[in-house]
C-alpha cells in the first residue's frame, strides 16, 4: 500500500501520469484500495488541506459493468479542489481532465447515527445545487480498474457549485434532467434516474459505507452525488456548460 500510495504522490506531484496501482495492490482489492486512499487522505489532510464532502463515482451501470463491480465508489473533498468562486479553473494543476454534470447535496445535519434509511437521509439534505465535477486520473491513459480508481481517490479533480439553492421540497433529484455543452456544443444529456435510479439513493449509500467506517457524513458537507450523463474530455482553454432543469446553468471555463 506504501508503494502504490507513493506512486500516485509522484504523478500528483510531478505531473506525469503513472502506471497502474493495480500490480501493487490487485486489479480488485477494494479494501486494500480504500486503505491507499485513506493514506493520500492523512497526508493531505497533515500538509493542511481541510475535508468538505465526499463524492460518488460509479454510479452509472454501465460504468458499473466495464469494471466489474455491482456498487459504487468514494472518494474525499477537499477545501482546495472547490473553484466555485474562480475566475478560470487551472489547468495546470489536472493531467488527463473530464468534466460530468452533477447533482450536489449540503447537509444541514449529521448522518452518523440511526437507521440512515431514505427519510433519514432526505431529512439531513440543507439544500442541493447544479455541479460540474472535473475528473482526474493520475493513471496514464485512465488505464483503471475499481482498485487503480479508489486508490486514486476515486478519480477525483477539482469542482464546480452553481449558485442557485433549492431544497427537496422544491425539486425531486431524480426528476432532473440534464444537458451538457463543451465550447457550445452539446455532448452529454441524462437524467437524475441516470444516478442509481434517484441520486439520494446514491446518498444513503454513501452515509452508510462511511458511517460503517467510521468516518460518518457531517452537517455542512458537500457530496456530489454522481454523474447524471457521459462525461467528456475536456482541454486548456475549453468552457464547459450544463444546464439542470430546476437548478438552473453551471459553469467552468479552463484557462489557456
Amino acid at each position: 500500500m506504501t508503494s502504490a500510495a507513493r506512486r500516485l504522490t509522484e504523478a500528483a506531484t510531478s505531473g506525469v501520469p503513472c502506471d497502474p496501482v493495480r500490480d501493487l495492490i490487485g486489479a480488485t482489492d477494494i479494501r486494500d484500495a480504500y486503505a491507499v486512499q485513506d493514506r493520500l487522505t492523512q497526508a493531505r489532510l497533515a500538509a493542511g488541506a481541510r475535508r468538505v464532502g465526499r463524492k460518488i463515482g460509479l454510479t452509472s451501470p454501465a460504468v458499473q459493468r466495464q469494471l466489474g463491480v455491482d456498487q459504487p465508489d468514494f472518494g474525499v473533498l477537499f477545501d482546495d479542489m472547490d473553484l466555485s468562486a474562480a475566475a478560470q479553473v487551472p489547468s495546470g494543476r489536472l493531467l488527463q481532465p473530464k468534466a460530468e454534470a452533477e447533482i450536489a447535496f449540503v447537509l444541514g445535519a449529521d448522518l452518523a447515527d440511526g437507521d440512515l434509511d431514505d427519510g433519514q437521509v432526505r431529512a439531513a439534505v440543507d439544500y442541493a445545487v447544479a455541479a460540474l465535477e472535473i475528473v482526474d486520473s493520475r493513471i496514464a491513459g485512465w488505464d483503471i480498474t475499481i482498485a487503480d480508481t479508489v486508490a486514486d481517490n476515486a478519480s477525483s479533480g477539482l469542482f464546480v457549485l452553481a449558485g442557485r439553492r433549492l431544497t427537496l421540497k422544491e425539486f425531486e433529484p431524480r426528476d432532473v434532467t440534464m444537458r451538457l455543452l463543451l465550447d457550445g456544443d452539446p455532448v452529454s444529456e441524462g437524467t437524475g434516474a441516470a444516478c442509481l435510479g434517484d441520486p439520494l439513493i446514491a446518498l444513503a449509500w454513501l452515509a452508510r459505507t462511511v458511517r460503517d467506517l467510521g468516518q460518518p457524513l457531517r452537517a455542512g458537507e458537500v457530496v456530489l452525488s454522481g454523474a447524471l450523463g457521459p462525461m467528456v474530455a475536456v482541454g486548456p482553454g475549453s468552457t464547459v456548460h450544463a444546464e439542470l432543469s430546476g437548478l438552473g446553468p453551471v459553469t467552468a471555463v479552463f484557462s489557456a
